[in-house]
């Protein structure tokens, strides 16, 4: 079937946005599931590690999950019912890595700044590779959320346009 030119357009910019959110978010679960460093304080050794953290473990499944999502969508032939469905899964997928990508941030902060009411010190001056390789996890995890912020409202233009 020959799609006009306009339905073209509108799906090589869907496949572009959905490349970069498939860059974006592999990028994000790779350099997160690689943060880690051992540091040593007055004789004693720790490790600082990305699965420590509930919160980063969250990230990295949702990073992995929106990848797999976007890879997977960007099989779909270009028209059918399915469409209306991947707009509903995109609403989910924004969602998803909107609340893992704040959910890191929260503890990034913590690490980053401690919390004196609580009686957390901050880390980062201990393995700053570690909080250097979270920031990029996280910056990568940002422009995902962004991506597919442009994606959801790509898809509900597009959905609308084919009612």
């Amino acid at each position: 079937m020959q799609l006009p030119a306009t339905a073209k357009t509108r799906r090589i910019c869907t496949s572009l946005l959905r490349l970069l959110a498939v860059g974006s978010t592999a990028a994000a679960a790779i350099v997160m599931a690689t943060s880690r460093e051992k540091a040593s304080v007055f004789a004693f050794t720790f490790e600082a590690k990305y699965s420590h953290t509930p919160a980063f473990k969250y990230f990295l499944i949702a990073n992995v999950i929106g990848c797999v999502y976007s890879f997977l969508v960007i099989l779909l032939p270009a028209e059918g019912p399915s469409w209306r469905f991947v707009v509903a899964l995109d609403a989910v997928i924004t969602m998803l890595l909107t609340s893992s990508i704040s959910a890191a941030l929260a503890v990034a902060e913590v690490g980053k700044k401690g919390n004196s009411y609580a009686g957390w010190l901050p880390i980062c001056g201990q393995v700053e590779k570690y909080c250097h390789h979270v920031a990029g996890a996280l910056a990568a995890g940002f422009a995902a959320v962004i991506l597919y912020m442009l994606l959801l409202i790509y898809s509900i233009q597009a959905a609308l346009k084919m009612s």
